[in-house]
C-alpha cells in the first residue's frame, strides 16, 4: 500500500510542477504532462515498471473524454456532418495507410507489416488534439469542425481494423508464440461473450449489445437518474455517472468492441437528456486527472535505450510519418475547401499518430502479425510523435497564423468615398449598436474596421462600412478627421486604441473623443491619453442586470431602481479620486498600496449610501406603499416560519 502511495504521489507532484510551468509558457498542458513523464521516468528514474500497467489504466480517460464529446453532440448535429465524417475522415485513414503501407513495401517489408504499420499510423491522437483545441479555443474554427470530425471516423475504424489484424497474422510468427498465445487465449476466454461463435453468431451479440447501449441510454436511464437524485446525495450521482461509463466499457470489451465507441455513442444518445450537465460536469474532473496521467505515462515509457541505439532510424520515421500525414492532410483540405489558416490547423493538428496507435500495436503483436522488436521501435515512433505534437500548435500559433493575420491585415484600404461628422473604429458588437443609433437619427457616419470578415458580414446586412486600419494617419485623413466633430473608438486592441485615443487629441483636439474601454485600468489610460468619454462596454448591462436581480429578490421596482442610480451617482463621485490616485502613481506602478487601500474606503462608503432613503421620486416610476418594507419582511418572516 504504501509504494501505491509513494507512486500516486509521484506522479501528482510531477503533473503539479510541469504543468503550470508548460502554461506559462506558452507550450500547453500536454506537453507539460509528456515532460512531465519523462523526467520522473528515464531522466531520474523515480518510476519504472508499472509505467505501462498505469498506462492501460489511465487509457480509461480516453474513454471518457469521448463520453463527454458525445454528450456535447445531438444526434441531429451528428448526422447534419456526415459528409465530412465520411468523406474527409473516410479518406485521410484510407489514403494515409495506403501511403503509409507503400513507403514500409519500399524499404523492404512484406505487405502484411506494411498494412498493419499504416493502419497504426492512419489514426491520430484524440486526447492530444481535443485538449488542445480546448485549451486554446480551437474547437469552433472551421480546421477544429474538420480536425473533430476526422478524428471522430478514425475512432471508429478501430472497430474493423481490430477485426482485419488477425487475419494478417505471419504462421513463423505463431510457431515461435505458440505457447503465449495459448496462455493470452485462455485468458481472453474468461473475459470475452463472443469467442468461439460463429460470424452471424458474433454479428448478432455486436447488434445486442449496440441496441442496449441506446435503448438503455434513451429509456432506463432518465427513471435511473430521477431515483438517485431523489437522493439528494451528490456523491451518489457521481457514483452512478462513473458506474453508467465503466458498465459500457466493459460490455464493448465483452463483444469485441471499442469502449471508447461505446461510451461515445452513450454520450450521443444522452445528449438531449435534462441530466447532460449534471454527468458532464461529474465526469470531468475524473477525465481530466485520467488523461493527465495518460500523458505522463507516455513520456515516461519512452525507452531512451533503443531510442540511442537506433537513434537515426527512429526519428527519421518518427519525422517521416509526421510529414506523410501532413501533406496527405493538406491534400485533403484543398480537396474539401478547408481554407486560409484553417488549412494548416487541420493538417498539422493531426499528424501525429495517436494513442489508439499503442492498442493497435500491442494487439498485432499478441496476434503475431508483427514481431515484437519491431513493434517496440514502432512504439516509440507513435511516443515520439505525440511528444512532437504541441511544437506543432506552437508553430501554429507563433508562425502560421500571425502571417494570415498579417496577410489579411496587408489588404488593400478600400477606398473611402464618404466623410460624415462622425468616425466609428470598430464595428464589432458595440460599435454596431452605436452606428444604428446614430444613423437611425440621420447622422451621416464613416465607419472603419480592419477585419475584411467583419466588414463583409456587415455589407452583407445593408452596413456601409469600409475596410481600413483606423489608426493609419492617411486613412483617418481620407475619413475626414479635419471635420469631423466626434470620434468613437471601439477596437478590441487596447493598446491600440490608447494610441488612437492619444494621437487624435493631440493632432485634431476639436474632435470629441468618445472610447470603449475593457476595464478600469483601461478606462484609466484612455481617460489619460485624452479621452473626453468612456464607458465600459459590460457597464450598462451589469447595472440592468443587478437592479433586475434585486427585483427578483423581492425589492420594489421603484427601490431597486432608487439603489441602481445611488450606485452610479456614487460611482461618479469616487471615479475622480480613484484616476487621480492612479495617474499620481508611477507607471509600473499604477495599482499600488494607496489605491487598493482607497478603493476599500470607497467600498464601505458604498455600503453605508446604499443603506439610506433616498426621498426624491425617480421619474417613471411609482413609489411603493406606505410601510411596503415593513410589510414585506413580516411576510416574508411568516413565510420561513
Amino acid at each position: 500500500m504504501t509504494g501505491i502511495f509513494l507512486q500516486a504521489f509521484i506522479y501528482l507532484m510531477a503533473a503539479i510542477i510541469a504543468v503550470p510551468i508548460a502554461k506559462r509558457f506558452g507550450l500547453g498542458s500536454v506537453l507539460g504532462y509528456l515532460i512531465a513523464g519523462v523526467v520522473i521516468g528515464p531522466v531520474i528514474g523515480l518510476v519504472g515498471s508499472e509505467t505501462t500497467t498505469i498506462q492501460h489504466f489511465a487509457e480509461f480517460g480516453v474513454v471518457m473524454m469521448l463520453f463527454v464529446v458525445g454528450l456535447e453532440l445531438e444526434p441531429k448535429m451528428l448526422w447534419s456532418m456526415r459528409h465530412r465524417l465520411l468523406g474527409l475522415g473516410g479518406l485521410q485513414v484510407v489514403v494515409t495507410a495506403a501511403v503509409v503501407m507503400g513507403v514500409a513495401m519500399a524499404l523492404g517489408l512484406g505487405w502484411t507489416y506494411a498494412l498493419a504499420i499504416g493502419l497504426i499510423f492512419s489514426l491520430s491522437s484524440t486526447a492530444i488534439v481535443l485538449q488542445t483545441f480546448n485549451e486554446k479555443g480551437l474547437s469552433k474554427t472551421e480546421g477544429g469542425k474538420s480536425a473533430f470530425s476526422v478524428l471522430l471516423f478514425q475512432d471508429i475504424a478501430v472497430i474493423p481494423m481490430l477485426a482485419l489484424i488477425p487475419l494478417l497474422a505471419l504462421p513463423e510468427l505463431v510457431e515461435k508464440a505458440q505457447s503465449t498465445v495459448a496462455t493470452a487465449a485462455e485468458h481472453h476466454d474468461e473475459l470475452s461473450l463472443v469467442v468461439g461463435l460463429p460470424g452471424w453468431g458474433y454479428a448478432i451479440v455486436v447488434i445486442f449489445a449496440i441496441a442496449g447501449v441506446v435503448v438503455g441510454g434513451h429509456y432506463l436511464s432518465r427513471p435511473l437518474f430521477r431515483f438517485v437524485t431523489s437522493s439528494g446525495l451528490r456523491e451518489i450521482f457521481t457514483a452512478t455517472a462513473l458506474m453508467l461509463v465503466i458498465g459500457i466499457a466493459v460490455l464493448m470489451s465483452l463483444v469485441g468492441l471499442s469502449p471508447a465507441l461505446g461510451t461515445f455513442l452513450a454520450g450521443v444518445v444522452l445528449a438531449n437528456s435534462e441530466f447532460r450537465h449534471e454527468l458532464e460536469s461529474n465526469i470531468e474532473p475524473f477525465k481530466g486527472l485520467l488523461l493527465g496521467l495518460f500523458f505522463i505515462t507516455v513520456g515516461a515509457g519512452i525507452n531512451f535505450g533503443i531510442l540511442f541505439e537506433q537513434f537515426g532510424t527512429i526519428i527519421g520515421l518518427t519525422l517521416g510519418v509526421m510529414l506523410i500525414k501532413a501533406l496527405v492532410l493538406l491534400i485533403l483540405a484543398f480537396v474539401f475547401k478547408v481554407k486560409g489558416s484553417d488549412r494548416w490547423l487541420f493538417a498539422l493538428s493531426l499528424a501525429q499518430a495517436g494513442e489508439f496507435g499503442f492498442v493497435l500495436l500491442n494487439y498485432t503483436v499478441q496476434n503475431n502479425v508483427l514481431p515484437t522488436e519491431l513493434g517496440q521501435t514502432l512504439s516509440l515512433v507513435v511516443a515520439l510523435s505525440m511528444f512532437l505534437t504541441p511544437g506543432l500548435f506552437i508553430l501554429y500559433d507563433k508562425v502560421i497564423l500571425p502571417r494570415f493575420s498579417a496577410a489579411q491585415n496587408e489588404h488593400e484600404a478600400d477606398e473611402i468615398d464618404e466623410q460624415g461628422k462622425v468616425i466609428i473604429a470598430g464595428i464589432g458588437r458595440f460599435g454596431q449598436v452605436v452606428n444604428r443609433l446614430l444613423t437611425s437619427n440621420g447622422m451621416q457616419t464613416v465607419v472603419l474596421d480592419h477585419s475584411v470578415t467583419q466588414i463583409d458580414m456587415m455589407r452583407k446586412i445593408g452596413i456601409k462600412s469600409f475596410f481600413g486600419d483606423a489608426t493609419r494617419h492617411d486613412l483617418l485623413h481620407t475619413a475626414g478627421i479635419e471635420d469631423a466633430k466626434v470620434f468613437v473608438v471601439a477596437i478590441d486592441d487596447q493598446e491600440r486604441a490608447t494610441e488612437l485615443v492619444h494621437y487624435i487629441k493631440q493632432n485634431y483636439p476639436h474632435v470629441r473623443v468618445l472610447a470603449r474601454a475593457y476595464d478600469r485600468g483601461h478606462h484609466y489610460s484612455l481617460r489619460y491619453a485624452g479621452a473626453d468619454y468612456t464607458i465600459s462596454e459590460t457597464y450598462r448591462s451589469a447595472l440592468a442586470m443587478g437592479a433586475q436581480a434585486l427585483k427578483e429578490l423581492g425589492v420594489h421596482p421603484f427601490r431597486a431602481e432608487q439603489q441602481k442610480e445611488m450606485f452610479v451617482e456614487t460611482e461618479i463621485k469616487s471615479k475622480e479620486l480613484l484616476y487621480q490616485t492612479w495617474s499620481n502613481n508611477t507607471e509600473e506602478d499604477r495599482f499600488n498600496t494607496s489605491y487598493v487601500e482607497l478603493f476599500r474606503q470607497l467600498e464601505q462608503t458604498l455600503g453605508e449610501v446604499m443603506k439610506q432613503e433616498r426621498n426624491r421620486p425617480e421619474r417613471g416610476w411609482a413609489p411603493p406603499p406606505k410601510n411596503f418594507i415593513e410589510e414585506a419582511e413580516q411576510m416574508q418572516a411568516d413565510k420561513n416560519n
